[in-house]
């Protein structure tokens, strides 16, 4: 769509996108899914999205991943990609068997832009600057839950605990149904 080549444009300049093209797009998603449940990561991110949001759609929780910055950054700056089909390893938990190369092809592997140590450490920067208002907004209307850890494995079960009383008692084929 046109307003998706405006919002690639500035993921290619590794800036973030602006309030009003990310809204547009979201909420453009969005449309028709008032009778699902569903789940946003990532957004919205500043309170003008998040008022945004609030116009168009009943938002019912907020969930915050309290993870500190060096996990994430030990995470991201720890990941490798093969380029040519897009496999993923982590040099933490799912490193190739030979060090810099595909396990497949043999190919090299290489680091995205925005994995680099000091990319990631302005990305986190920004996110926190614009994050803590939208968790303070959520926070004020009753709707912030927060989970704090460093592994998934020990966070997921207390998320999903959570989640089970938020949301009705489907079985996955139903999930996929409209209702």
């Amino acid at each position: 769509t046109e307003v998706g080549i405006l919002a690639k444009s500035y993921i290619d300049q590794g800036q973030l996108i602006p309030d009003d093209i990310m809204t547009r797009l979201m909420l453009n998603e969005l449309k028709g899914l008032d009778r699902y449940n569903w789940l946003l990561d990532g957004f919205p991110r500043t309170v003008a999205q998040a008022e945004a949001l609030d116009k168009d759609c009943q938002i019912d929780t907020v969930i915050d991943l309290d993870v500190p910055f060096e996990t994430i950054k030990c995470r991201l700056t720890a990941r490798w990609i093969h380029p040519a089909s897009g496999r993923v390893y982590n040099l933490e938990f799912s490193p190739p068997k030979v060090q810099g190369l595909d396990d497949i092809t043999g190919e090299p592997l290489v680091q995205r832009d925005d994995d680099k140590p000091e990319t990631v450490t302005k990305r986190l920067q920004a996110y926190d600057a614009q994050t803590k208002p939208v968790l303070e907004y959520y926070r004020e209307k009753g709707l912030l839950k927060s989970f704090s850890g460093t592994e998934t494995n020990k966070i997921w079960p207390h998320i999903y605990a959570f989640l089970q009383t938020k949301l009705p008692d489907v079985s996955q084929n139903d999930a996929a149904t409209r209702r």
